[in-house]
């Protein structure tokens, strides 16, 4: 393999310093730009995300709102009849209602 000197290397012509400063500052435009786009998308894809997020957690209070509510009239129901069988009990003549276990004393 031939070994490379100063005189075997061919260079390419330089650019004026003019069209170099140009083609430099448009690069950097086009990766403004570039990151300007990428930057939109990005905001673009996080606010779905945000969207969708906020309408899960809607969702979310939604069902258990429900759930809540159908938990609290189960519980409504159940207390009233407690009620309901307290009530009949003290309303019952005292022959009929049941001694609760203790043994009653016969004269």
């Amino acid at each position: 393999m031939p070994s490379k000197t100063k005189s075997s290397t061919k260079r390419t012509p330089r650019r004026p310093a003019r069209a170099a400063a140009t083609s430099a500052k448009e690069s950097d435009v086009r990766e403004v730009y570039w990151r300007l786009a990428r930057l939109e998308r990005q905001v673009k894809v996080l606010s779905e995300l945000i969207r969708d997020h906020a309408e899960d957690a809607d969702r979310l209070v939604k069902i258990v709102g429900e759930d809540h509510e159908a938990l609290r009239r189960q519980l409504l129901s159940e207390h009233q009849e407690t009620i309901l069988r307290r009530k009949h009990l003290r309303n019952e003549p005292p022959s009929s209602r049941n001694s609760g276990g203790r043994a009653r004393l016969v004269p």
